[in-house]
């Protein structure tokens, strides 16, 4: 196998997939000052979410720069191309600190962000104001949404943010926003751990964690090799419902339970596929792999469901009738 991809390094840069000119030409640049301006709300906001963030903090800087990096080059491209972002009307919902915020309202969407926490609202605030760009904020929890007076949304989309829901929640906020949309709106989950997958690799980093009910999973993250992940769990009163708040997977099983039987939604793309279908190299290297094969095992004991669905990580796209 080692071979083999070795032998694709000579065509990667002709088969990448490219992002569209379009969007990449609506890319914002801050200058030092506004990074900096930035920098000091992301640490405050750390160091109250964690009480011990030091400056040059990994995840600090995820939410300083990569993240936005990452949705600007992935997701974006995915989102655009199943219907064009300038001029759409978003519904994000967990828009944490704002870089998917950031990356959407380049674009020329006019987003509305939802977020439980005031804190990443606030930062998410000031970073839509240093990149000039304009949203819409609101402090809410999903599974209590209501439609407001003249709300019409092309898009509602659920950023890195079922998989941190307990399961009431979960199946509320679904339920509620898929009777939101309108009909011919696109409703989305973008980077969501699958439940079905052998490996977790969001939360404790371990195999089988996903499989395993939520009162042994709450016992066995003592052996994550993720200290954070121990910390927050194991002291924790309720320790099934520090490890919701840290991620658990979602699967088409809350699928079915509340926009309707998953082989029947109208799954108009998922993000590893698009990505796939346009890049040959990434094609052929995927087609390499054991989560290959387990995607076709998984589509052997699921025929007729979407593929989206068998991915390690939910990207999907669904439109409403």
């Amino acid at each position: 196998m080692n071979r083999l991809l070795r032998l694709l390094r000579p065509f990667r840069d002709l088969t990448r997939y490219r992002i569209p000119a379009h969007l990449e030409g609506r890319f914002r640049v801050i200058d030092g000052e506004a990074q900096a301006k930035l920098k000091a709300h992301l640490h405050e906001f750390r160091q109250a979410a964690t009480g011990a963030a030091s400056a040059e903090d990994d995840d600090l800087m995820n939410h300083l720069y990569r993240r936005l990096d990452e949705d600007r080059r992935s997701v974006i491209p995915w989102l655009d191309a199943a219907r064009p972002l300038a001029g759409a009307s978003v519904l994000e919902i967990g828009c944490g600190t704002g870089s998917s915020t950031v990356a959407l309202a380049e674009q020329g969407a006019r987003v509305t962000g939802i977020d439980i926490d005031p804190g990443g609202i606030a930062v998410a605030e000031e970073r839509c104001r240093l990149y000039g760009v304009e949203a819409q904020f609101r402090c809410a929890n999903a599974s209590e949404l209501e439609p407001s007076a003249g709300e019409r949304f092309d898009f509602i989309l659920f950023f890195a943010s079922l998989e941190h829901m307990t399961h009431p929640e979960r199946l509320e906020a679904m339920a509620r926003t898929w009777k939101l949309l309108p009909s011919g709106g696109l409703w989305g989950v973008v980077e969501t751990p699958n439940r079905l997958w052998y490996f977790d690799h969001h939360t404790a980093h371990l195999n089988f964690f996903m499989w395993l009910s939520d009162e042994l999973a709450a016992d066995y993250v003592q052996f994550s090799p993720r200290d954070d992940v121990r910390r927050l769990v194991m002291p924790a009163p309720d320790r099934r419902l520090a490890l919701a708040r840290a991620g658990r997977g979602v699967s088409f099983h809350e699928f079915d339970l509340t926009l309707g039987d998953s082989r029947s939604l109208d799954v108009v793309s998922s993000m590893p596929l698009f990505f796939r279908q346009r890049d040959l190299a990434l094609r052929l290297q995927w087609r390499l792999t054991r989560e290959h094969r387990f995607e076709r095992f998984l589509a052997d004991l699921c025929p007729g469901l979407h593929h989206g669905f068998l991915q390690p990580t939910l990207y999907l796209l669904i439109r409403k009738p």
